[in-house]
């Protein structure tokens, strides 16, 4: 029990009507701050010196969390490479009144070890305890693989959009009676004060994680008519950082729905003073997020088809 409390970090949160939203559940943007500074505190446990946040994703929301009940966010680092290393999160709800226990969301998160002066971190291995450990530390570099796998195609397939000029075309606009796409574009700003700044001095990752959720959820609004609920988000890339004093630029936008279910990308921009004024912007950050949206009565909304 001991040596795995090097590398296994549990907090308790109580859900309290400001971190509620408008249906009374915890809102997406607090519990994404509180997963990232507890995924955090595992990391720094496991390396000893400040990590930053590279990428945090496969999350899933599974249960929703209501005001008066207590949340867990167990972290645990599964795998350390040379420099980073995976941070699995869990998250539950425990019912104050049954004392019944339900899984809110489960993620994976990738964090940096900053390097001191001009050394070089090598992280240590972790200390494997038990077959559950075994078996996460062996997905982790399935995941990793995976993960590098996702950008790699990705980036192949905006190269091919590109040498192909009129990709809608040939592809989606089909949709002619379908919502305009540009219907959905929703833009934010935001200044990066003290209080957003980390303990490194940059912008909290988990900040910014609930800004992007924000603006996420005004683009998926304006297909369902409700409230949107996330259900996962993919791709959650830190491209780079951004420090108190930045102004930030949240631009989200409807990429397809699926009956169901809505796609929102958000892409982060950052300026200081000086590139405000010459508007040369720094890309921080990318995801993409999923959301639904139900009635009254708690049956999935359908959304309308989209013409990008």
């Amino acid at each position: 029990a001991g040596q795995r409390s090097l590398m296994a970090v549990c907090m308790c949160q109580a859900v309290l009507p400001a971190h509620a939203g408008p249906r009374g559940e915890l809102g997406a943007g607090p519990l994404l701050r509180w997963m990232d500074a507890a995924a955090c505190l595992a990391a720094e446990k496991h390396a000893g010196v400040s990590c930053v946040t590279a990428s945090m994703d496969d999350i899933q929301f599974e249960e929703a969390a209501r005001v008066g009940q207590i949340i867990a966010i167990r972290t645990k680092v599964n795998r350390a490479f040379k420099t980073s290393m995976e941070v699995g999160i869990k998250v539950t709800v425990q019912d104050v009144l049954t004392n019944a226990e339900k899984i809110v969301s489960v993620a994976y998160a990738t964090y940096v070890a900053k390097p001191v002066g001009a050394g070089q971190v090598e992280l240590k291995p972790v200390q494997l305890l038990s077959a559950e450990d075994h078996l996460e530390h062996s997905l982790a570099i399935e995941r990793r693989r995976i993960r590098l796998g996702y950008v790699q195609v990705f980036q192949k397939l905006m190269q091919e959009s590109n040498k192909e000029g009129d990709f809608c075309t040939q592809h989606t606009c089909e949709e002619e009676d379908g919502v305009s796409t540009e219907h959905t574009h929703v833009q934010s700003i935001e200044l990066v004060l003290p209080p957003h700044a980390n303990h490194h001095g940059n912008t909290f990752g988990g900040q910014i994680m609930a800004w992007m959720q924000t603006v996420a959820s005004i683009s998926a609004s304006r297909l369902c008519r409700s409230h949107p609920i996330l259900k996962s988000v993919n791709m959650f890339k830190f491209w780079g950082p951004s420090f108190v004093g930045d102004r930030l630029i949240f631009n989200a936008i409807v990429n397809n729905t699926f009956h169901n279910s809505v796609e929102v990308g958000v892409r982060v921009e950052a300026y200081n003073c000086e590139e405000w004024i010459k508007d040369q912007p720094r890309h921080i950050n990318s995801a993409f997020l999923i959301f639904n949206a139900v009635n009254d009565k708690g049956q999935l909304l359908t959304f309308p088809r989209v013409k990008p």
